[in-house]
């Protein structure tokens, strides 16, 4: 077995599936054969274990030079033994594997059934333990699921200590594609990386088999032509007597206009197109005699050259920067750089809410008057009643809308002077994998502690992401401690998020968890009628009645069935009325009869008899009759 230079601690990436494991690796490198001995490591194929295994060698000669070492996997080790019960030298072979101060054993899970390699094991590992040397095993499976073994050998074994290796978890599958692509030296969009990350995998080698497959499909996509720059753009002429001719006559009607407007007019549509404001360029264009083009044009293009570098400084502190306005216009230089400082100074927290959701735009309703109570006391005094506020119901009955109100209303109210930081879960747990790449998790957590206010989108997300739980705890105690608002969302309750630290859990629930339910009819109408309005369509009863469907369960699906409703009828031309609802939904005349009451069933005045969500008009049969009656 090969000690392969690339497996060391250096470049393992270290996550909640292997920490253990490498942590025990590197104890018993540093004290071979007074910790962990036999160290086990157990996993399926592909997940590090060799990497584990030849780190701890590489670790112990670099600390030990003189230690002796040996790594074989199990089918080396039957070899060597049977030439040498061949040779007749079996005592040799024994005495050679005691002595050394680390033997390695991959693939030990192939010892089943071989009763004789079994026993000269057991030997080996009696020696060498007594002696003081260090043993360490792979196995992909622990000792006591390996089949037909000695009970000794599975003691010894599990006598020392035994860890697994499990797959790693997001940010850990992040952090490895990233090492491996900066191994590489090459440029793989952030979105590639997260889109690999996402993928069903059952190994680490599966994971690098699929980077390996994405960075061929690049290259067989060819190169893509350079953009040119301007006053290059005869480098982009076709030969042909046509195209020839084209050229002459082009030549001709350039003669007709001045050389540095058509100049300057080559300039601002190259650096249009790269997505920067020209309007320095374009005033210069107005002017009534001729500029120094070339010094203007070389200005611009230093001051685009420093944009971009700003952009890098800035994006390196958090990706969610790039592409800010201040780095697209090269008379607003100051700024930026203004803008940088604070980043890098940790004074720039992260982005805000989306303003196009404000507390004046959400509906109120049964369904969630008391979330939005919680919410308006919160904007009322931040950071003072309830601390978090935590907004949980199911997906689509607007949780985000809530929390980016609460957040915009924050802001609003303090006339700019608390800057509200706003964040999906899933972008938190992204940046804290860059900043851990880029060593500024301490640049990380200044961000979000300078704060006023936070918001964080769906923190189910943080289920499981250790990393970030640990990180994210102390951002919260010092936000807390310093009065500032916190505002959360999940899908469920604390209690039901997987694999939520202990701590975590215990804050969220310390403030206020307040649960939006699917929206009830009268909310829905009320919805449903905003939206049809919002599209400059009449919302009357009848129509009401058939878009606000008891199956309709969420703010999003309303929004769905209007818009399809509404590209319906300008597809047909027809107006948007109950009778096309009925035919695009798929009711027709009878299913809007199923879901009337019968009108020998109650008063019309008796609403809560009549209330459509909470009754079933027609029992399948009469046993389900009795059983309502004896409730």
């Amino acid at each position: 077995m090969r000690l392969d230079p690339r497996f060391t601690f250096d470049r393992l990436v270290v996550g909640a599936a292997n920490r253990l494991a490498a942590a025990a690796a590197r104890a018993v490198a540093e004290a071979p054969g007074t910790t962990y001995n036999p160290l086990f490591i157990y996993g399926g194929s592909g997940l590090g274990k060799t990497h584990l295994l030849t780190a701890t060698a590489h670790l112990l000669q670099q600390l030990q030079p003189r230690a002796e070492v040996l790594a074989l996997t199990l089918d080396e080790f039957s070899e060597q033994y049977h030439a040498a019960v061949s040779a007749g030298e079996t005592s040799a072979f024994g005495h050679r594997l005691a002595h050394v101060d680390l033997l390695l054993l991959d693939d030990l899970q192939f010892v089943t059934g071989r009763r004789e390699m079994q026993a000269e094991l057991l030997r080996l590992f009696t020696v060498m333990q007594d002696g003081n040397r260090q043993i360490v095993c792979a196995c992909d499976r622990p000792p006591s699921e390996i089949a037909d073994v000695d009970e000794r050998l599975i003691s010894r074994l599990a006598g020392g200590l035994v860890v697994d290796v499990g797959l790693p978890e997001f940010e850990a599958r992040v952090a490895i594609l990233r090492a491996a692509i900066a191994e590489r030296e090459l440029a793989v969009p952030d979105a590639a990386i997260t889109r690999l990350a996402e993928r069903g995998i059952s190994s680490v080698r599966e994971l690098q088999g699929l980077l390996n497959q994405w960075i061929a499909q690049e290259a067989m996509g060819g190169k893509r032509m350079p953009t040119p720059m301007p006053g290059n753009v005869d480098a982009l002429r076709p030969s042909g007597e046509f195209l020839s001719f084209l050229s002459d006559v082009a030549a001709v009607v350039q003669e007709q206009v001045e050389t540095w407007q058509v100049r300057l007019r080559e300039t601002i549509a190259y650096w249009k197109g790269e997505g920067y404001r020209t309007a320095v360029l374009e005033r210069a264009l107005t002017l009534p005699t001729e500029p120094d083009v070339q010094g203007l044009i070389a200005v611009y293009v230093q001051a685009v050259d420093h944009l971009r570098s700003l952009e890098r400084e800035a994006t390196a502190v958090d990706g969610a920067l790039g592409g800010h306005e201040l780095f697209r216009d090269p008379e607003r230089l100051a700024e930026a750089e203004e803008f940088v400082e604070k980043a890098l100074a940790g004074e720039m927290p992260p982005g805000g809410p989306n303003p196009a959701f404000t507390r004046e735009g959400f509906d109120v309703g049964a369904a969630n008057q008391l979330a939005v109570h919680a919410a308006d006391a919160v904007i009322a005094t931040p950071g003072t009643r309830y601390n978090p506020l935590l907004i949980t119901g199911p997906s689509g009955v607007g949780k985000t809308h809530l929390v980016h109100a609460i957040g915009n209303a924050i802001a609003a109210r303090s006339e700019g002077r608390v800057a509200v930081a706003c964040v999906h879960a899933q972008a938190l747990v992204d940046e804290l994998i860059a900043a851990i790449q880029q060593g500024t998790v301490e640049r990380w957590r200044s961000r979000y502690r300078a704060a006023g206010a936070l918001v964080i989108d769906d923190i189910q997300f943080l289920a499981g992401k250790e990393r970030t739980q640990d990180e994210f705890f102390f951002v919260f105690n010092a936000l807390i401690e310093e009065g500032k608002q916190i505002i959360l969302s999940s899908d469920r309750a604390p209690g039901e998020i997987p694999d939520l630290a202990a701590r975590l859990r215990s804050r969220f629930e310390g403030g206020l968890i307040a649960e939006i339910q699917p929206p009830d009819r009268p909310l829905r109408e009320k919805l449903a009628a905003r939206f049809l309005a919002g599209l400059g369509r009449a919302a009357p009863p009848d129509l009401l009645d058939v878009i606000c469907d008891p199956t309709v369960r969420s703010v999003r699906e309303l929004i769905g069935v209007v818009n399809r409703l509404a590209a319906a009828a300008d597809a047909l031309g027809q107006p948007l009325d109950a009778v096309l609802a009925r035919q695009e939904l798929g009711l027709g005349a009878a299913a809007s009869a199923t879901i009337a009451p019968p009108a020998a069933a109650a008063s019309a005045g008796d609403r809560t008899f009549l209330d459509r969500e909470r009754v079933v008009w027609e029992w399948a049969d009469l046993s389900g009759r009795v059983i309502e009656e004896l409730r």
